[in-house]
């Protein structure tokens, strides 16, 4: 399963911080910090190189400052077996933080409840009311659903027909709005949803909200699902999973 490394963002290190860190960080580092990197932070690294995670457009970048201190060499290190000596330091100095920042975001988005709260796993999704792979998805996760082992969060957006926005909004407005997706849902091409001519400024501001977010995570598609694996660490899935990778996204029936 892929990785977000490509999706993820951080949030804008404030400039009273990227002060501090230009004092800081070596003259090459801050050559480097200068082209557009965010320097992370820093960790050992054998061979007397000094390391330095960075991230640099929404990727992980190892540096290594050379004992002199006046060179760095951008790229993962190896040692004489193969191992990987930079995946490391970039999964707990990157990307682990940037995995997190972006679970607490889809946390706070505005979404629709499917299946009970109290379920171990939870998976979130972007779904629009007209994508047939939302809808498969739907009733993929039926059963794991059912027995209370999953619970889905639906973060509503409009993209694919002119009627999206106004289908969502008619969900995301509704007075039980769990109710009225599974009733959606459901029904498949069968749906009886009928798209809001007018949309209220705050379910408005709720949409928009999920759009921008949809937008930072750089997804141009639906469904785009996102779970924590086995060991916690955050994953992707675009589009319906096949049976493999659906046991990986809801876990064991």
């Amino acid at each position: 399963m892929p990785r977000l490394r490509h999706l993820l963002t951080l949030l804008p290190l404030t400039l009273a911080a990227t002060l501090v860190h230009a004092e800081e960080w070596p003259a090459p580092i801050q050559q480097i910090e200068a082209k557009g990197a965010k320097i992370i932070g820093s960790f050992d690294a054998p061979g007397g190189l000094k390391g330095y995670a960075a991230q640099y457009q929404n990727r992980g970048m190892a540096l290594y400052l050379t004992a002199d201190g006046q060179h760095v060499i951008a790229g993962n290190l190896y040692d004489a077996k193969g191992n990987d000596l930079s995946s490391a330091p970039l999964e707990k100095l990157v990307y682990a933080p940037m995995a997190k920042e972006v679970w607490a975001k889809m946390e706070q988005s505005s979404w629709i409840q499917d299946g009970d709260k109290q379920a171990p796993r939870t998976v979130y999704l972007f779904s629009d009311p007209n994508c047939p792979y939302c809808n498969m998805f739907w009733e993929q996760a039926r059963p794991w659903v059912k027995a209370g082992k999953v619970q889905l969060r639906h973060i509503m957006v409009g993209i694919i027909r002119e009627d999206s926005p106004g289908k969502s909004a008619a969900l995301l407005a509704s007075k039980d709005p769990a109710k009225a997706l599974q009733e959606h849902e459901s029904a498949g091409k069968g749906s009886q949803l009928k798209a809001l001519s007018t949309i209220p400024a705050e379910i408005q501001a709720k949409l928009a909200a999920n759009m921008k977010l949809m937008d930072e995570l750089e997804l141009s598609a639906t469904p785009a699902i996102f779970y924590l694996d086995d060991k916690g660490q955050l994953q992707q899935q675009q589009g319906a999973p096949s049976p493999d990778k659906l046991v990986k996204i809801l876990g064991a029936k």
